[in-house]
């Protein structure tokens, strides 16, 4: 059952994505500390925080910039238009294959987000700033997922396997049937009505 709350709830009792809700063993717990420091800087800005996909999710007029995430063998700030972004110092990832619009930054102790401090604030900032801009981030590659699908799959590991795990005519069906749609709130809906298939491994189409 994923969880619904709020952060605090999140930071005490996981995301509720798998079995190890609420548990010791939750992938949550073992980043507590990273997590907290993450948290306590994206909270300086001007972001609106709220629990999204059981993750934290930090938005800026209503639309999604940055969202936290913990994995098993690392916690991230995910950028949802890091593909923008300036990255003077090297520390943007992509998080999957095919991914082209996210960026994330990886961490695997407290200590990583202080000595990194410097270069996430001035990265927050410029996600802000782009945001407020209205601008679309510009990819070269016609096969780009939609922006609202990328969103989903970096803040849930099993779905984003699921994904991955699709033939690439699968994974067509979802970009062209997601895409298409002219309005955000409609691509979105549209992810959402996606989860149950891709987590069967069937394309859009497929019953």
């Amino acid at each position: 059952m994923m969880n619904t709350g709020d952060v605090n709830s999140y930071l005490e009792d996981g995301c509720g994505r798998c079995q190890h809700y609420q548990t010791p063993e939750c992938k949550v717990h073992q980043w507590a500390d990273a997590l907290r420091a993450i948290r306590e800087l994206v909270q300086s800005t001007e972001l609106d925080e709220q629990l999204k996909w059981g993750s934290p999710c930090y938005s800026l007029d209503g639309q999604n910039v940055v969202m936290i995430g913990a994995y098993r063998d690392n916690c991230v700030l995910s950028f949802l238009k890091g593909a923008a972004l300036p990255d003077p110092t090297n520390i943007l990832e992509k998080p999957g294959p095919n991914t082209r619009y996210s960026r994330v930054v990886r961490f695997r102790s407290v200590d990583e987000v202080r000595e990194r401090r410097e270069a996430l604030t001035q990265l927050l900032h410029e996600a802000i700033v782009f945001e407020r801009s209205g601008q679309e981030v510009q990819v070269d590659d016609d096969e780009a997922l939609p922006a609202e699908l990328e969103e989903r799959l970096a803040v849930d590991p099993e779905l984003k396997a699921a994904f991955e795990a699709l033939t690439p005519g699968r994974q067509r069906s979802y970009q062209i049937y997601i895409g298409e749609a002219k309005k955000a709130g409609t691509r979105q809906a549209r992810v959402e009505r996606s989860v149950e298939k891709i987590m069967k491994g069937k394309g859009w189409n497929e019953r």
